[in-house]
């Protein structure tokens, strides 16, 4: 069982409801997020539902869930979820396009790259300042100089960040400048960092791991809603199959059935899932008809020049053809595209 407190629930209503569980013989574990506090319930779930724990001040909700993902299951928030980023929703009714340059490389190829992207649709820019690579003398990232770089462009632009975190201890800087945090896939279970953007107030992007199961990837989320930050959108780019024709194997099951799971949203990577440039609009089409709630694309204005995966990244033809799919096809299944301003 967990007690969901409300916003700014004051410390004495927090330590009241702790009080009132221990009274009953139970155990209350409490996680104080920027945006709301949590309490968990361990004990005689029978003894607790007699307490009217959803009558005391300060408490917004008392869920009795079965998942081991309490706070992002369906069971916990029947509805689906809708996520604002900088004013940007991500949710059911919509369809949001997020795209730029994989790594920030410098001023004007980020601002270029951000401008493609705007005019095939992108309302959210990606870019990457901080690249965790396989190989130890790829590209790494600019850093802070990266994250300069995006603030730039989204003032020129007005478009909201969206950049990948990769250490724990950078949470404060990235949260400085980024409108939305990253996980990547590498680092879905690494426990610090999901803990440590949980409570950085920002809205997190989690990444499936390239071997988890559906629930290991909920349960990732789950230490970030834990921290009291339900702002978070599931990023499904592709697992690692015995397929070597591809870079992974987009699983587009994945759309519909974490769906059915939890009301968070879910964006599909036809880039890093597919590796391959001509791939990226058939899968934002499969990831479209399927329900995703976004699609986020590499961008790159000379991909052959590119520092970090230069061929799965768009333009020209390919790019204007995704921007025909994400206008064309989000009105058939119901969703509109998400424009800016």
């Amino acid at each position: 069982m967990v007690v969901v407190m409300r916003t700014g629930a004051a410390p004495e209503e927090i330590d009241a409801v702790v009080a009132r569980v221990e009274s009953a013989g139970g155990s209350a574990f409490v996680s104080r997020g920027v945006q709301r506090t949590i309490v968990g319930l361990v004990g005689d779930i029978a003894a607790f539902q007699t307490l009217n724990l959803r009558a005391m001040p300060g408490v917004g909700d008392v869920v009795r869930v079965s998942k081991p993902y309490k706070l992002v299951s369906r069971e916990h928030h029947p509805e689906a979820t809708t996520i604002q980023v900088g004013g940007v929703p991500i949710g059911p009714d919509t369809f949001t396009l997020i795209a730029g340059p994989c790594a920030v490389e410098t001023a004007d190829q980020t601002l270029e790259s951000a401008r493609m992207a705007q005019q095939a649709g992108a309302t959210l820019l990606r870019g990457g300042a901080f690249k965790p690579r396989t190989s130890p003398y790829a590209f790494q990232g600019l850093g802070e100089k990266g994250l300069r770089i995006l603030a730039d462009v989204r003032e020129e632009t007005g478009m909201p960040i969206v950049t990948e975190i990769v250490d724990a201890h950078d949470v404060d800087l990235v949260a400085e400048y980024a409108d939305m945090l990253q996980v990547g896939t590498r680092n879905m279970q690494n426990f610090a960092l999901l803990q440590a953007v949980g409570s950085a107030g920002k809205p997190v992007m989690i990444k499936r791991g390239m071997t988890a199961t559906y629930e290991e990837w909920l349960m990732a989320a789950e230490y970030v809603a834990q921290r009291g930050n339900l702002d978070i959108v599931l990023c499904e780019r592709g697992i690692r199959t015995f397929e070597t024709a591809t870079r992974n194997t987009l699983d587009i099951a994945a759309v519909p059935m974490v769906h059915a799971l939890s009301h968070l949203p879910v964006v599909v990577d036809p880039s890093h899932s597919g590796g391959r440039r001509d791939l990226v609009v058939p899968l934002t089409r499969a990831a479209i008809g399927a329900g995703a709630d976004a699609v986020i694309v590499d961008v790159h204005p000379d991909p052959t020049a590119a520092l970090c995966d230069g061929p799965q990244a768009l333009y020209g033809e390919e790019l204007d053809q995704l921007a025909a799919a994400c206008r064309d096809l989000p009105p058939i299944v119901g969703r509109r595209l998400t424009t800016s301003g």
